[in-house]
């Protein structure tokens, strides 16, 4: 597949998805309780939850969640930018905490959380908005009872490695009440 035709597909499905997601917010407790985090993330993607603030923050949208996988697709722009030009490493960092944590995340039933215990990022490439968009893609690595581990990847349409990254994650049973 060519680059252009790469770049064609990834807005093609950028803008699906942008059309199903609902406005920015935090879901209730009530409206989680009882949901593995795959029915989340369904539900998420289905506009009948609200879908996390830090997206429209950062200009970051998921494409496409299922278990073990998560792939999130992203719009470098100047509000990104470092003082010298580039896209800051907070923002890759962002974009890959999300694909490396949902990743993790997606594999837990109901009842259960994460969070990240330790992020490892290698910035390989700058990113600049020359380039339309790229894609964080995160792969669940090994889930055990209390850790879990995941690996992800930032690239363009046209292949190109811009980061990679790994994340340990703690698996804790939530609280009643809380999802």
């Amino acid at each position: 597949m060519t680059q252009e035709d790469m770049s064609s597909r990834w807005a093609a499905e950028e803008e699906a998805a942008r059309a199903l997601l609902a406005a920015p917010g935090v879901a209730r407790p009530d409206q989680l309780a009882g949901l593995s985090a795959m029915q989340v993330f369904d539900a998420i993607s289905a506009g009948r939850l609200p879908q996390p603030p830090i997206g429209e923050t950062l200009d970051f949208i998921p494409i496409r969640i299922e278990p073990g996988k998560a792939v999130f697709q992203g719009r470098p722009n100047k509000r990104h930018y470092n003082p010298m030009g580039t896209v800051h490493g907070g923002w890759f960092s962002a974009m890959l905490d999300s694909a490396l944590g949902c990743a993790v995340h997606s594999t837990l039933p109901a009842g259960k959380g994460y969070t990240t215990l330790e992020l490892k990022i290698n910035l390989v490439r700058a990113l600049t908005d020359a380039v339309p968009f790229v894609r964080a893609e995160g792969t669940l690595v090994h889930a055990g009872r209390q850790v879990a581990t995941s690996e992800a990847r930032i690239v363009g349409p046209d292949g190109k490695l811009y980061a990679h990254a790994t994340t340990t994650c703690l698996i804790f049973h939530l609280p009643p009440g809380k999802a």
